[in-house]
């Protein structure tokens, strides 16, 4: 009888800790579970550059299912001091590897902390190795530049993180190697997507991002159903996934992910 007390004892044990480093997903469609239930932070954790708890929890509310960034704070917060502690990330207390990460997201109308050097500027970290602000890994840009008209989103930022690349005769933007896209290894920091996406910028619609990242073999940005940009040998093949507060009010819904045991050929997705 007291083995099977103590072996309900770690079985329960077991179950909790699952529950507390998980996501409380939900299982959706195609067999993508929801990352984000909407309702809390379960499964993640917040971070701020001020290190402040408190505020970390004002910079990201939840409403109507969505996360609502910068909702509560007012319009031109720290804007051009160099303070910027409301810059941060919420991220899965989880490590993923070989997945397919989609979410959407709109502007909203405030601004905030460097806007004047990086405009609307937000995005979707993962393979994070390091949660510190900012953390250490590669970067899926959630940016639009108003004074050139300019979409950013799909950029990639390699912080800590290198990558092979194909791009335009000039080296300046992506191009698909099928399209002749010329040959840059070991790419880090700001790497250009495709320059002329389909996107909403200021006009209130939402935008579908999907992330296709097979461990360190590729990874493909995808921005309203549209490749805009793609690397392949990652320096890392795993890590924690993060959504950032930056420069701009920003909202984030329908946050899932599909989960691959083995990596899936390239090819599947280009097709």
């Amino acid at each position: 009888m007291r083995n099977h007390r103590l072996l309900l004892i770690c079985v329960t044990l077991i179950v909790n800790v699952g529950i507390s480093n998980g996501q409380n997903q939900k299982k959706l469609e195609n067999g993508f579970v929801q990352l984000f239930n909407g309702e809390n932070f379960d499964g993640w954790h917040l971070k701020l550059r001020n290190g402040d708890r408190a505020k970390a929890k004002e910079v990201y509310t939840i409403e109507d299912g969505m996360v609502h960034v910068f909702k509560d704070m007012p319009d031109s917060l720290n804007l051009n001091t160099g303070e910027n502690g409301t810059h941060g990330l919420f991220y899965t207390n989880k490590k993923y590897s070989k997945y397919i990460l989609r979410f959407e997201y709109k502007w909203g109308e405030k601004i905030t902390n460097n806007f004047d050097e990086w405009q609307y500027d937000a995005g979707c970290y993962y393979h994070v190795f390091d949660d510190k602000v900012w953390p250490k890994g590669l970067e899926y840009q959630v940016r639009y530049n108003h004074i050139t008209d300019r979409n950013h989103t799909g950029d990639f930022w390699g912080a800590g993180v290198s990558l092979d690349w194909t791009a335009t005769a000039d080296g300046k933007t992506f191009l698909l190697p099928k399209d002749g896209g010329k040959e840059m290894p070991n790419m880090k920091n700001e790497i250009y997507g495709y320059a002329s996406p389909k996107y909403n910028a200021l006009n209130g619609e939402w935008n579908q991002c999907e992330i296709i990242v097979m461990g360190n073999a590729y990874t493909i940005h995808k921005l309203n159903g549209e490749i805009v940009n793609m690397g392949t040998n990652l320096s890392v093949g795993e890590g924690i996934i993060g959504f950032q507060s930056e420069t701009a009010e920003i909202y984030y819904r329908n946050i899932e992910i599909k989960e691959f045991d083995k990596v899936v050929p390239m090819k599947k997705f280009l097709n």
